[in-house]
């Protein structure tokens, strides 16, 4: 009887266990959060401050896809990439010679992979796949704008990426083409 109340999780250890469990902390120290996991702890205390500050403040079981882009459109403020505005003079320029007065933004890419960690957070905090305000397409099409609206900005052109199909259909030919066109050749 006594062996069992010192196994239950509701009981004090003992002086000789805690000195164990200090002597075990000692020899394996426990793992520092990589720098991803910390990160994604930061950006879900700051979503969840974020809600708390909203009159009146929204529970996460309330959160929708627009709180989402709420909070990433506030964000912008912080920002320190220069999206050109339709009517600057360097609209469309990647490099600007001189100052202008277009806002900062926050990068898509920064945006992106912010989404990507407050999507996991939430599944970690107890959130249900299905109901993930942050994995709904509003948010991945919102996000495509944004990258489409800074790449015009900034004059650079992202080019959608070929299917893996496509890809390996070219690849062949021009293999083809380069092994009968060497066997002319000889």
């Amino acid at each position: 009887m006594e062996e069992e109340s010192a196994k239950s999780p509701t009981s004090i250890p003992s002086a000789h266990q805690h000195h164990h469990l200090q002597q075990q902390q000692q020899l394996h120290p426990p793992i520092p959060p990589s720098r991803y996991e910390s990160q994604k702890r930061r950006d879900w205390n700051t979503f969840g401050q974020y809600l708390r500050n909203q009159r009146p403040p929204v529970p996460l079981s309330h959160c929708t896809f627009n709180h989402v882009i709420d909070f990433l459109r506030y964000l912008d403020q912080f920002g320190k990439t220069k999206v050109h505005l339709h009517g600057c003079m360097f609209y469309g320029q990647a490099e600007t010679p001189a100052p202008c007065s277009c806002p900062l933004r926050q990068a898509w890419g920064s945006l992106d992979a912010l989404i990507g960690r407050l999507r996991a957070a939430y599944e970690e905090n107890g959130g249900s796949p299905e109901t993930n305000p942050f994995a709904r397409s509003a948010i991945r099409v919102y996000l495509r704008e944004v990258k489409e609206c800074q790449a015009k900005a900034r004059g650079i052109p992202y080019k959608k990426k070929k299917k893996m199909a496509t890809v390996m259909s070219s690849t062949r030919n021009d293999e083809q083409s380069s092994s009968s066109s060497s066997t002319h050749l000889s």
